[in-house]
């Protein structure tokens, strides 16, 4: 068994890329394309996308942010199924929250599916409360995206 941590890093480039729509199409039933991510990547003033690597996966998982006005925005965040339940969410999640917080963001938000229970225990583990329902938001299959928000101020650590 190797000791190597994970680490966090933002994406380094086009072999990344790669390797997170690999993710997402192991992840997702509806994916971001190629494109979508390309107009992210061609906007960071907002958009930021990191990876965390792991021992057998140049990216393990990886989390597509925006940082706007003091608020984290987070967009996507996903682990390959192979690496789950091994703490590498928790470990980007909370890396993530702190390079926000670094730069000046004081609260965050996301969307998650009402079913997906796993995603909801990680992000109300890390603080985030529900704050809103957007009924039949997602499609394929239909369910309610949960608006979770971060309060300001809290300790990534407190979680």
């Amino acid at each position: 068994m190797t000791t190597e941590q994970p680490i966090v890093e933002p994406l380094a480039g086009p072999e990344d890329l790669e390797e997170i729509l690999a993710v997402d199409r192991e992840s997702f039933l509806r994916p971001w394309t190629r494109a979508m991510y390309e107009a992210e990547l061609r906007n960071p003033a907002v958009s930021r996308i990191y990876v965390i690597r792991a021992p057998g996966a140049r990216v393990a998982g990886y989390c597509a942010v925006w940082m706007v006005d003091g608020e984290l925005h987070i967009n996507n965040l996903a682990i390959r199924p192979a690496f789950r339940r091994r703490g590498l969410a928790t470990t980007l999640l909370r890396e993530v929250l702190r390079e926000a917080a670094a730069r000046g963001c004081v609260r965050a938000t996301l969307e998650v599916r009402r079913s997906n229970h796993p995603a909801r225990r990680l992000y109300e583990a890390l603080g985030f409360r529900l704050r809103g329902v957007r009924r039949g938001y997602y499609t394929d299959p239909v369910d309610d995206a949960l608006v979770l928000w971060r309060d300001p101020a809290q300790p990534v650590e407190a979680a």
